[in-house]
């Protein structure tokens, strides 16, 4: 058994590792390379060296505050994610009609490009609140609102699933034990879930 799994293998590595070099290795390694050039198009490159790296940090205030944004947007839209995935993922496994149903509703989001998700929320946001653009348009805090709305919007699902397998996955022997010892099925869960 050991011999032809050996002797399969590549066969079975080949396709994922392809995938990866396509997909994520040669796109990394090109946006590396474009990094140190000022460039058009990629096929009209001109050598710049670490110049894009000095403008980035000698543009202190710009560059500062694009960073904090971004580290602010990843800290929040990590923590309501999985909370809010977590409990959505807690009452999808408790058993009652429609379950499944709402799985695939909640995890529907996360099947949508961002571009398709960008024009689609860029749609509806222009559409509502138009009337109110110019107040948006000032001020940061609603672009901010928008995007971790956004964000929670299309990862939930797929948290959401993560956290239900987990769930699910917890054996029955282990809650029937805990049941035992008079600790409660959703206390025990919450510690074994952490």
């Amino acid at each position: 058994m050991q011999a032809t799994l050996k002797k399969y293998f590549p066969v079975f590595v080949l396709p994922t590792l392809l995938a990866f070099m396509i997909a994520f290795l040669v796109p990394f390694i090109v946006g590396f390379f474009l990094s140190f050039t000022k460039f058009t198009t990629i096929t009209n490159t001109k050598w710049v060296g670490i110049d894009n790296y000095v403008k980035a940090f000698s543009q202190r205030e710009g560059f500062i505050s694009a960073f904090g944004f971004t580290v602010l947007v990843v800290i929040v839209s990590v923590i309501t994610v999985n909370i809010f995935a977590f409990l959505l993922a807690w009452l999808l496994t408790r058993k009652f009609r429609g379950t499944n149903f709402f799985r695939t509703v909640f995890f529907m989001p996360n099947l949508i490009g961002g571009i398709v998700l960008g024009y689609t929320w860029q749609t509806m946001i222009n559409a509502v609140l138009s009337q109110y653009a110019t107040t948006i348009s000032a001020d940061w805090k609603f672009g901010y609102a928008g995007l971790i709305m956004l964000l929670n919007w299309q990862l939930i699902g797929y948290m959401m699933i993560i956290y239900i397998a987990g769930l699910q996955n917890v054996p029955p022997e282990l809650i029937e034990a805990a049941e035992l010892d008079g600790v409660n099925k959703w206390e025990m869960l919450r510690h074994v879930t952490i």
